[in-house]
């Protein structure tokens, strides 16, 4: 239950963000020298979720396979299935960062 809530949480703040960057080339407000920061800030609670889950799934594997702790191979599943599509969510969010910073360094001066 915590794994959503902390889900629920990134989405909640990756709205605002996505609000912010709007408002802010809507009114000509320039939101990027306050928001700079919080980017890296919601990208690293993001990897650091992401984290948390992958260890937690390996952990529930490793009750199952052992035999110990009463999981059941479905929750085990299931909390893997979490991990990997927060894994690759988190690897587009990396790779369209990396591919907008390339895309402003070539930009002519």
């Amino acid at each position: 239950m915590k794994t959503s809530l902390q889900t629920n949480q990134l989405l909640t703040q990756m709205q605002q963000l996505s609000k912010l960057a709007k408002a802010g080339s809507n009114s000509g407000i320039n939101p990027v020298v306050n928001s700079g920061s919080e980017f890296g800030n919601l990208f690293t609670k993001a990897v650091n979720t992401v984290n948390q889950q992958q260890m937690e799934a390996g952990r529930l594997i490793d009750q199952v396979e052992t035999g110990d702790g009463g999981v059941s191979l479905v929750k085990a599943m299931i909390s893997s299935q979490k991990a990997g599509v927060a894994f690759q969510a988190t690897l587009q969010v990396r790779n369209r960062v990396v591919s907008a910073y390339q895309d402003i360094m070539n930009m002519p001066i």
